[in-house]
């Protein structure tokens, strides 16, 4: 039996943000995760495996058009397995750096092994008991599957062993086309698999703004059969195909692949940590917490994909700062989840901060500016030969930011800007006066908020007086 000041339930980004976060300032930690290695699903099977997984699909598909102009063949089937030690090296590389020696030099206290309540204060981890003054639970998250007759019949992956295959399927169907749907369809196509994605509702990604859904839409059904509205009925196995039975607006539908991944969203990983026993309230699935991460009991938090916030490790990674002043100290903080953004890492890129265009018009009415620029518009684009996408910048009428939006070539990066304006409380018009190097896809952003200050002049009385000034002088 072990006295911890605090005791951290999971090794994923948020838990190990907590971690290290209060071994720094001294407290007593124990850390403990269920798996053989640190880093969560977001190190093994999420974030980093598929980021390699769509690098190297970008590039696969790269050599297989430039083997089509010099008249010969790439297939990059027939190449998968350097693929898969692309993403296998990625990891190892990451793991190095958030494995059980870093927090064992800082005097956490790491525990392998599975854990679950006994009481309020009491925690057991294989034969270990462990007594905690606070605790924070941050388990993760696991896929969810909808139940589908015939499902339980059939071989399916999801995104937990999708990357330990050792062979690209010659075609695959996903059934959800939300982020992690997505990206992997678009890899796989460009892989050289043909790729069949299914989604149940009458869109894809749908907090993104209309205006992307669109594009990306438009962009993604060149290389992938892409439907919307699909009501899948039965999955089964005919003569070593998986065989999807579904109904698209009332009509009969059969779709045949050699793998089918389903995609069709994550639920909370909490079933065994026994949560009654130490009377912590659970809510729709979700640990149930105020807006600083306290449960049912004060003395025990939750963060990331256990609490019904936004399901990103960034954001995880920031509710783990809120929390280790609020367990250690008593404070109060929170995370601002209205300037949070996120990425979608399709080609082209998909960005996202605050309200969309719909969202801005139901909250503030009349009470709002489009500001939007055509990367067409943008040298270095034009440069690259990557013209395809946009920027929508969405103001109230004083200027003040309350959503950006892009499409484009490594939009997640040169669209952080408009997070930090947001941020600081800034006004569209300081984005204008910012000085951008050229050519670079920065100027992007300069486009949109330029479009302000033009509406403003063109607008203005002084301007009016200007042009009959200069009628008068000719």
């Amino acid at each position: 039996m072990k006295d911890y000041q605090l005791i951290v339930i999971g090794g994923g980004a948020a838990g190990m943000t907590v971690a290290a976060g209060a071994a720094n300032l001294g407290a007593k930690v124990a850390l403990v995760e269920k798996k053989k290695h640190l880093g969560g699903d977001c190190l093994h099977v999420g974030c980093i495996p598929s980021k390699a997984l769509i690098a190297a699909s970008k590039e696969t598909s790269s050599m297989m058009q430039a083997a089509r102009v010099l008249g010969t063949e790439f297939d990059g089937r027939e190449h998968y397995q350097t693929t898969k030690a692309r993403i296998d090296r990625a990891r190892e590389i990451i793991q190095e750096h958030d494995g059980t020696e870093r927090f064992t030099k800082l005097g956490v206290d790491v525990y392998i092994g599975e854990a679950s309540f006994q009481s309020p204060y009491e925690l057991k981890v294989g034969d270990d008991l462990l007594i905690g003054k606070k605790f924070v639970i941050a388990t993760g998250s696991k896929p969810t599957v909808p139940p589908i007759d015939g499902l339980d019949t059939v071989s399916y992956l999801t995104n937990e062993d999708v990357f330990h295959e050792e062979t690209l399927p010659e075609s695959i169907i996903i059934i959800g086309a939300g982020t992690i749907g997505l990206e992997l369809a678009q890899s796989f196509a460009r892989l050289g698999s043909q790729v069949t994605v299914l989604e149940a509702l009458d869109t894809f990604l749908p907090k993104e703004d209309e205006s992307v859904q669109t594009l990306l839409r438009t962009q993604l059904e060149m290389a992938m059969r892409l439907k919307i509205g699909v009501d899948v009925k039965q999955v089964s196995e005919v003569n070593g195909k998986i065989r999807v039975d579904a109904e698209i607006d009332g009509e009969t539908v059969h779709y045949e692949a050699d793998k089918l991944l389903m995609a069709t969203g994550r639920k909370p990983r909490i079933d065994a940590l026994r949560l009654d026993r130490a009377h912590v309230h659970v809510k729709d699935g979700y640990v149930d917490v105020s807006s600083t991460y306290r449960t049912s009991q004060p003395h025990i938090f939750a963060i990331g994909d256990t609490i019904n916030t936004l399901p990103f490790t960034h954001a995880a990674g920031e509710e783990g700062k809120a929390v280790v002043a609020n367990a250690l100290f008593g404070l109060w903080n929170k995370v601002d989840y209205k300037k949070m953004p996120w990425i979608t890492f399709t080609d082209p890129e998909v960005f996202h901060v605050g309200l969309t265009e719909a969202e801005a018009r139901k909250q503030y009415g009349e009470d709002v500016d489009i500001f939007e620029a055509k990367l067409s518009e943008v040298d270095r684009f034009v440069a690259d030969r990557q013209e395809t996408g946009f920027v929508k910048i969405i103001t109230r009428k004083n200027g003040k930011i309350i959503g950006g939006h892009a499409v484009g070539m490594t939009a997640g990066d040169w669209m952080q800007i408009v997070v930090y304006a947001m941020q600081r409380g800034d006004k569209i018009g300081k984005l204008s006066r910012m000085i951008y190097p050229y050519p670079s896809r920065s100027e992007a952003v300069k486009k949109a908020a330029d479009l302000y200050w033009r509406k403003r002049l063109f607008n203005s009385p002084l301007t009016e007086l200007a042009r009959k000034y200069f009628e008068w002088t000719r």
